[in-house]
């Protein structure tokens, strides 16, 4: 049981890793379209 909880939390963080990144990409875009929109710059 020790082996199968540990193999699930090893697994899980991959995931979860994915996750914020995905979020954090979504967010970038969106800010980009914004920032476009306004005439701004991102930098």
């Amino acid at each position: 049981m020790t082996q199968l909880l540990l193999s699930s939390y090893v697994l899980v963080w991959p995931v979860v890793s994915a996750g914020v990144l995905a979020v954090l990409l979504v967010a970038l875009v969106k800010d980009m379209q914004t920032a476009r929109k306004n005439g701004d710059s991102m930098i």
